[in-house]
């Protein structure tokens, strides 16, 4: 493979394409984030989707199957227990987790909340699975009166803390989820720790752009390792160096919303001028619109996302390789908010190679790693086949 190439991995977060053969394991039969979506509004206008190939995956109103599409397509199946975010992202770089983190739908147990009050001196609320946006409206004002943490759950291996920014700043709630990643190991080692800031007042409360992920440490070299030990550039836009705990991350720029990680992402490309790997994550899709069942939120930031694309396409060198994939699903049809298990979407663009060819239904995700490894001559961390 050319090693003049740069690659763009682009992770629309939760834009799955349909439940996989085991979703009844996890509750989500039908599940299906971007037809359903498509269905639900009516049909979505994606007409750089559409060029690439993304009607071609699965039928979705709205977005045509075309005949010649730009870039090669197909689906991935998840073959890693769970369906969370760090789960999938690391799959997407080589490791397949098959035992799932743990999770806690009735709450952390006491020993947990015990830990947590000893070793960051703060007091506990909730302590339980809920929707963010409603627990702050729930506890907000007594954790204003008492400043106690508002600690809670959801279906993922998450222990999130929310907390307002004029109670604890946003320092001291950063060096708090860092301290309680620290106990979070083991038996009790969840995927992520969230910084969850708020603002506003009683009855009025918002969650702002702040959050942090601090995840566990990947237990073994995952691509971005093995391209930095190489001496290729790996740049993280959004969450990215999170999920991975900053290993094998070269660069990274934290994002507020889907519009700008775009921008982030189209500085990264002006500015790194040789093979390397940015490498992006767009959580709108998920945290904005999947897990508060939005339906015609989420079509209206693929729209969006859509509507920038074309500048990302436009920013690419002949021989980079763009690839559009996702982490799991989170429908916003269903009953559910959580994430769903389901295929995520493929496509792979470039220049100089062959466009429109069907990648089929991959066995992993970690088949992107091996394509990774492929372009830029490195070993391959997984048990993934390229595609490439």
């Amino acid at each position: 493979m050319s090693l003049q190439a740069r690659a763009i991995l682009l992770v629309l977060d939760s834009v799955g394409v349909g439940e996989l053969p085991d979703a009844a394991e996890y509750g989500d039969v039908g599940s299906n984030t971007l037809g359903n979506t498509a269905k639900a509004v009516g049909a979505l206008r994606l007409p750089n989707l559409e060029r690439l190939g993304l009607g071609n995956i699965i039928p979705i109103q709205g977005v045509r199957a075309v005949t010649r599409p730009l870039a090669s397509y197909g689906k991935m199946t998840e073959l890693s227990a769970g369906k969370d975010t760090t789960t999938g992202h690391w799959e997407l770089c080589g490791i397949v987790s098959y035992q799932p983190f743990p999770t806690y739908p009735q709450g952390f147990p006491p020993q947990v909340i015990t830990a947590i009050t000893a070793a960051t001196g703060y007091g506990v609320l909730g302590n339980k699975a809920a929707s963010g946006t409603e627990i702050i409206q729930e506890l907000g004002t007594e954790h204003m009166a008492t400043g106690k943490l508002i600690v809670y759950t959801s279906a993922d291996s998450v222990l999130q803390i929310a907390a307002h920014e004029q109670i604890v700043p946003l320092d001291e709630l950063y060096r708090v989820c860092t301290v309680i990643r620290e106990l979070m190991q083991g038996e009790h080692g969840v995927g992520r720790v969230i910084a969850r800031p708020f603002v506003g007042e009683p009855g009025g409360f918002t969650r702002t752009p702040n959050r942090r992920d601090f995840s566990l440490e990947p237990p073994q070299d995952t691509i971005l390792d093995k391209l930095t030990a190489a001496g290729y550039p790996v740049w993280a836009v959004g969450k990215i160096e999170d999920i991975f705990a900053g290993r094998g991350i070269n660069r990274a720029v934290h994002t507020k919303n889907n519009q700008d990680t775009v921008n982030a992402t189209l500085t990264y490309m002006r500015e790194l001028q040789q093979p390397g790997l940015i490498f992006a994550n767009l959580v709108d899709f998920d945290m904005l619109w999947g897990h508060r069942n939005d339906p015609q939120g989420y079509a209206r930031g693929l729209e969006a996302f859509d509507a920038r694309l074309s500048e990302l396409l436009q920013a690419l060198l002949p021989d980079d390789l763009l690839l559009i994939v996702a982490d799991h699903g989170c429908d916003p049809t269903t009953d559910s908010t959580d994430h769903s298990r389901e295929y995520v979407p493929l496509l792979a663009y470039r220049h100089n190679a062959s466009h429109g060819d069907d990648l089929g239904i991959r066995s992993t995700f970690a088949d992107v790693a091996a394509s990774l490894a492929a372009l830029f001559q490195v070993d391959n961390p997984g048990p993934g086949v390229s595609f490439l």
